[in-house]
């Protein structure tokens, strides 16, 4: 090995670069260095060994479901559910003899749902995308507004439907919902 060849397969001891940031990204930067208390090279070095291990979950990570995760679950308003618990509440509630005072309550929490979802101006991709995140099933779209819903299980095909028709009626969205062996099939139909 030549003298030459020995010198460039040694690592350098620094490598020095020089970053520029918008105005946002440069916001971030001081406020991490500022909470953590850390230079500026040290946030820098532990940012890129996060990231390089772990690259895999942020290149299969849905960004936007885990920003809807985030926000549901620290707001104190939902709960992660085993699915199995879930399904055991559904058939209760389906063999209860009183059940209707259920189906009547989740009425009254559908309409509330829509309110909020009308506060906050999300359109009808936008609440589909939020139940999709309280896993009550996988969301396919096949147009604007065509939706498939794959469910999991049958069980809880009453509860889902009777949901959307709740919310869409309250935020004055005509749609067309039928259910399929193990989907429900969501067309959003023009107003008027």
């Amino acid at each position: 090995m030549s003298k030459k060849d020995r010198n460039s397969s040694k690592a350098p001891d620094k490598f020095v670069v020089t970053v520029s940031f918008d105005d946002e990204t440069a916001e971030i930067f001081r406020d991490l260095k500022a909470d953590i208390g850390i230079s500026q090279s040290e946030l820098m070095r532990t940012a890129l060994k996060f990231y390089s291990r772990h690259k895999a979950l942020f290149e299969s990570v849905d960004v936007e479901k885990i920003y809807i995760y985030s926000e549901m679950l620290s707001e104190g308003e939902h709960v992660i559910l085993d699915m199995d618990h879930w399904i055991l509440f559904l058939n209760f509630i389906e063999s209860h003899p009183d059940n209707e005072k259920f189906w009547e309550m989740h009425k009254r929490v559908s309409q509330a749902h829509a309110e909020e979802f009308i506060q906050k101006n999300h359109d009808v991709g936008v609440v589909l995308k939020r139940l999709e995140a309280c896993n009550l099933f996988k969301l396919s779209k096949a147009s604007e507004n065509d939706f498939t819903l794959i469910l999991g299980y049958d069980v809880p095909k009453k509860f889902i439907k009777t949901e959307l028709e709740d919310i869409f009626s309250r935020m004055g969205r005509r749609a067309e919902i039928k259910e399929d062996l193990s989907k429900i099939r969501v067309k959003i139909l023009p107003s008027g």
